[in-house]
């Protein structure tokens, strides 16, 4: 009987393949810091998820420095997509900036230092590309090139190793559901399939942009490790699969949220009293995949820290991909 014996040749694409694929990303064990940017889905201070934030837990599963940068409410610029909060380009790469050079950050090694985006929930939602407000008449390809172009600017500045995480399927979270109700990020009549549907072509249709733009990004910045953390699909696995994510005690929740509050249509919803709220506690909170009408959970927080730091780490490949 014929047995496969391997050729040199073979042998030799095999370990130009491995070579190939160690070479895109940085090397195992060879990230110290983690500088992170976003919104409040990665604001470790006014955290979006009741509890704490992922880069925390990242960086304790990844043995990483943290220097969290995100502001909750961000956009990547107020250029574009204007709003009462603090932006990327306006506030948070700017104050990176000032505190390297006045001596308030220190020790970020371009080759041991990663630095992480979480950006367009803002940019695509209420008050933005949704609902049609911003500069100019914005598009999705003006927000997915400014969140891309944070790759260049940080590049100019000294960065190599860089880490985009892309949207998750905003359609899903009950703000933007088909079964959405009035809540505190829109108490206003609106018709809820039409929005649903539109955030499903908005946050796929950016996602496409951003990984075709990531990948045309190496050949123009030599000694560059650009990678994609895809969020979007990540959460689309923990839709369909919650048993193996969520562990409370609970039954498992992907619809609801941990802090679910109702509010009279067209009400004013900085007045809370007019809500009606339900809310989860003790250890049922880590039953839900949403801890509001817009925000991943702590539990979900804590899937995503972990699958961050195995692809940072190199321990993992399922949900990072590295393009250079």
């Amino acid at each position: 009987m014929f047995a496969f014996q391997p050729s040199f040749l073979s042998l030799v694409t095999c370990l130009t393949v491995v070579q190939a694929a160690l070479a895109a990303g940085p090397l195992p064990g060879q990230v110290k810091n983690l500088v992170t940017f976003g919104d409040s889905y990665t604001d470790v201070v006014e955290t979006g998820d009741g509890g704490t934030a992922w880069p925390v837990y990242a960086a304790r599963d990844g043995r990483f420095q943290l220097f969290p940068f995100a502001r909750s409410g961000a956009t990547c610029s107020n250029n574009i997509t204007p709003r009462a909060f603090p932006s990327v380009f306006e506030d948070e790469l700017p104050l990176l900036f000032t505190e390297e050079a006045n001596g308030t950050v220190r020790g970020l090694n371009p080759s041991d230092t990663i630095y992480t985006l979480w950006i367009g929930t803002n940019d695509v939602g209420v008050g933005a590309l949704l609902t049609g407000n911003g500069r100019n008449s914005p598009t999705i390809v003006d927000t997915v090139s400014c969140a891309v172009n944070w790759v260049n600017t940080l590049y100019q500045k000294g960065a190599r190793n860089f880490l985009f995480q892309n949207m998750i399927p905003l359609q899903k979270v009950i703000l933007y559901s088909p079964d959405s109700y009035p809540n505190r990020f829109w108490t206003l009549p609106r018709n809820t399939t039409e929005w649903s549907i539109m955030m499903t072509e908005l946050t796929q249709g950016g996602n496409e942009i951003a990984r075709l733009m990531l990948q045309a990004l190496p050949s123009s910045l030599p000694g560059a490790h650009i990678g994609l953390f895809d969020s979007h699909a990540l959460f689309t696995d923990m839709l369909a699969h919650p048993q193996l994510y969520l562990n409370g005690t609970a039954p498992l929740n992907i619809t609801g949220a941990v802090r679910s509050c109702v509010f009279p249509e067209g009400a004013d919803p900085s007045d809370t009293n007019l809500a009606a709220c339900t809310i989860a506690t003790g250890t049922d909170v880590d039953s839900f995949l949403w801890f509001d009408e817009l925000h991943p959970s702590e539990q979900a927080d804590r899937v995503v820290a972990r699958e961050v730091a195995a692809g940072i780490l190199r321990e993992s490949g399922r949900w990072t991909t590295w393009f250079s």
